[in-house]
């Protein structure tokens, strides 16, 4: 059963969170991250800057913020009972990556490189990294319907390694390479470590 379509005002949210990120990246590779204030992007997506904060808690958060982890949460539980967890981890990962770079390969690209040369950002990306690794420990430890491990919290941790090595190769170069197959060979590399 899927669940209802949102209603007029979550739509109406979702189209006002969707525009001032996108005036943000927009501001932030014209200007520099730096120099773009909230409130200028604030103005250019028409709302005030109190609106801003309604939506984004901080002007690292319109770089940072995505609705990317509960989606691959999703897809991990979903993955069959009898695939292991890198199996696991791997489709969901790379199937999940492929909707999202179908949809939002500009933005993602905007984003990613946004952090890999930012300072501030940078530096907020190991905490983000941790949120995420717990993430998808909890979703493997549901489908085992055990508790999370400290196995399990390894190999969240070694795939968002190589998930990180993927991306920034990809943005180093400008998105040229298909992102799906770098995190595929990501996933390779992290199989054939024992061999």
């Amino acid at each position: 059963m899927s669940s209802p379509a949102p209603g007029l005002r979550e739509q109406r949210k979702a189209r006002t969170r969707k525009a001032i990120q996108e005036h943000a990246l927009r501001l932030f590779l014209a200007d520099g991250y730096d120099a773009t204030t909230v409130e200028r992007i604030a103005s250019a997506a028409g709302v005030s800057h109190m609106t801003f904060f309604r939506y984004f808690p901080s002007k690292e958060a319109v770089v940072e913020n995505d609705e990317y982890d509960p989606m691959l949460v999703e897809l991990i539980r979903a993955q069959p009972a009898g695939a292991g967890p890198l199996t696991a981890l791997r489709n969901a990962v790379v199937g999940g990556i492929r909707e999202v770079y179908a949809t939002d390969k500009d933005a993602l690209l905007v984003r990613t490189r946004l952090i890999l040369t930012t300072p501030a950002l940078r530096g907020r990306q190991w905490r983000n990294a941790e949120s995420t690794q717990a993430l998808f420990a909890e979703a493997l430890a549901t489908r085992a319907d055990g508790g999370t491990t400290f196995e399990l919290r390894v190999l969240a941790a070694a795939v968002l390694g190589a998930l990180s090595t993927a991306l920034a190769e990809w943005a180093e170069g400008d998105g040229a390479d298909d992102l799906p197959t770098l995190m595929d060979r990501a996933f390779d590399a992290l199989a054939h470590l024992d061999s």
